[in-house]
């Protein structure tokens, strides 16, 4: 098969990304608007930008009438969001929580997730998450407008919650103690508890 970006329908790219950029872990995005309503919302075109300065990515698309979903508008608002890692035992809140409500309504609310105050920024976390990365606003970038238009934000990290239950002797974050899934295509996920370890070959 060989395909066209620009011949194909950006609905059809969409899902060719997602079914081979895999597996992507998910950024469980919380925020806050400037009427005090709390959002949380999943995205997995995310990942880590460097440690200097900490930093992150993802990539919120438009909704489908063009305008910038509730997550993105509340960083662009405020300059602050948490990001919330995605353990199995909380994968069909993290499911629930990609619904679509209107923005006077919060899926905290919808998913019954307890939340709990942040150090430094005023989004709430997700009490139940092992790991939140407390974010301010570096950059966006809006790549394309209009129905399903790209989306990037980079932001800093200011304050790391680790769950001390999760940590290995030398008190990094365990893979196997975390649980996190990971997206795949369609309705597929997969999780940290299934891996092989390679060790970097030495230099003679």
């Amino acid at each position: 098969m060989h395909l066209d970006p620009a011949q194909i329908p950006t609905s059809a790219m969409y899902q060719h990304l997602l079914h081979i950029i895999v597996p992507r872990p998910i950024a469980w995005v919380s925020t806050v608007s400037l009427s005090g309503v709390t959002n949380l919302a999943p995205f997995s075109f995310f990942t880590g930008v460097g440690a200097k300065p900490p930093s992150v990515v993802f990539c919120p698309s438009n909704r489908r009438d063009g305008t910038p979903k509730d997550s993105l508008k509340n960083i662009l608002d405020t300059g602050e969001f948490v990001i919330n890692v995605v353990p199995f035992r909380l994968a069909e809140a993290m499911n629930l929580s990609s619904a679509e409500l209107p923005p006077d309504e919060s899926e905290f609310e919808l998913t019954g997730l307890e939340t709990v105050p942040s150090s430094i920024v005023k989004p709430p976390r997700v009490q139940a998450s092992p790991v939140s990365l407390e974010c301010t606003l570096m950059h966006h970038l809006a790549l394309a407008p209009g129905p399903g238009g790209a989306n990037i934000v980079v932001g800093k990290i200011v304050h790391l919650h680790l769950d001390d239950a999760v940590l290995d002797h030398a008190g990094w974050a365990d893979p196997g103690l975390l649980d996190l899934i990971g997206r795949l295509g369609g309705a597929s996920y997969c999780r940290t508890t299934d891996r092989f370890d390679l060790l970097r070959p030495s230099v003679p």
